[in-house]
């Protein structure tokens, strides 16, 4: 069984090989689809609606598709040693698990015929599966998160269809110290903060009350390892609503789920696809505005690729936060969101830097847009009805 855990290295760099091979493919059939020659069309030889037309087109081209098809079908096999992405805590073959009668951890193989970790694999195989069937889009997901997410998050007195009356989404910029706005936030029915940001001290500026945690996996990952599973910093009894960063985090889900006291929930992947397709088409529509406008569309298309690390380019999870919102809320105000020179890229710690994977100019777009005209909004279906959004800044 370690044998089927470790795969030969000749074998790994075939697969490897393979992923860059699908994904030239997969790049060279979207431009063909566009009907683009290299020396072609450029962005001021087309109308606004062309350029549009070919920006959704583009849009809708996930060049990470291939990776994490391989990524998941090796999971789905029993391979830990994932070679598609950074390496994980698996990277030794070990998992930390906590054990019940010496209330501590210890490390375990990753060894499927191991009576420790087998139920965990199936766990993980079980959620992994489900989540990945769902990877397709469908533009009517907007209008199915109220049952999706509210109603697993609400348990205790939710209804179907019901959508909360107000929600304030609360970022984690530093431009939320340059006003006072923590009575407001806490009017809201429900306060959505995001990636365990922190409270005390800032109350002031960011108000006290928490309704629900919105994570990434990345975060579950690093709460995974402690004491009960703790990821809890608002107190146990807030519910947690996470995206799946990488798919070898459903083994973080699969033990922190069985402890957590408060929903746990997984963004279904059919509102991840949605959220991808909208932060790449407002990245490149952005983009399309500041190059060389005599420049054949598919070689600044290249140039985007270039800039953002597109197999890698994702939302923030500030943006599907706001996107959760609006699909949950009847109003939404947004507090938190942008930047100034003078502000940190975090109220609560020192990090200046942004990630090179998001695009936060292209995301605040998206969200003038949510607040005015949200009919212009790309991939959602015309039967959805947007809430207002106001974004305060």
């Amino acid at each position: 069984m370690n044998q089927g855990v470790k795969p030969l290295f000749g074998t790994l760099l075939l697969l490897a090989a393979a992923a860059i091979l699908i994904r030239r493919v997969a790049i060279r059939d979207a431009f063909n689809s566009f009907q683009l020659q290299r020396n072609g069309s450029s962005v001021s030889g087309m109308s606004s609606a062309a350029l549009n037309e070919t920006l959704l087109k583009m849009a809708a081209v996930d060049l990470g598709e291939a990776q994490w098809k391989l990524e998941v079908e090796q999971l789905m096999e029993g391979n830990f040693r994932n070679p598609g992405r950074k390496m994980t805590f698996l990277s030794s073959r070990t998992y930390f698990l906590r054990d019940i009668k010496s209330q501590s951890f210890k490390s375990i193989p990753v060894n499927l015929q191991s009576p420790e970790f087998y139920p965990l694999w199936l766990e993980f195989r079980k959620n992994l599966h489900g989540w990945w069937r769902n990877m397709r889009y469908e533009p009517d997901i907007m209008s199915d998160l109220v049952n999706l997410v509210k109603v697993p998050i609400d348990r205790n007195n939710g209804s179907v269809g019901t959508r909360y009356s107000s929600c304030a989404v609360v970022g984690s910029s530093g431009i939320l110290l340059q006003s006072e706005n923590g009575e407001l936030i806490d009017s809201h029915e429900m306060v959505i903060r995001l990636n365990n940001a922190r409270t005390s001290g800032y109350e002031r500026h960011v108000g006290s009350k928490t309704t629900l945690s919105f994570i990434n996996s990345n975060i579950l990952h690093a709460c995974a390892g402690r004491d009960g599973c703790f990821c809890h910093p608002y107190g146990e009894d807030v519910p947690l609503v996470m995206y799946i960063c990488q798919p070898i985090h459903f083994l973080d889900y699969a033990i922190c789920n069985s402890s957590h006291k408060a929903p746990l929930v997984v963004t279904d992947a059919r509102f991840d696809l949605l959220c991808a397709r909208t932060v790449k088409y407002y990245s490149l529509k952005r983009f399309a505005k500041e190059v060389e406008k005599e420049k054949p569309v598919d070689e600044w298309v290249s140039e985007w690729e270039s800039a953002h690390d597109s197999v890698y380019f994702h939302y923030s999870s500030g943006m599907q936060a706001v996107m959760l919102a609006v699909g949950i809320c009847d109003k939404v105000s947004v507090f938190g969101f942008g930047k100034s020179e003078s502000a940190k890229h975090h109220y609560d710690t020192n990090q200046k830097a942004e990630l090179r994977c998001h695009d936060y100019e292209a995301e605040y777009d998206l969200y003038r847009d949510l607040a005015d005209r949200p009919g212009v909004i790309p991939f959602i279906s015309d039967k959805f009805k947007f809430p207002p959004v106001v974004v305060y800044q």
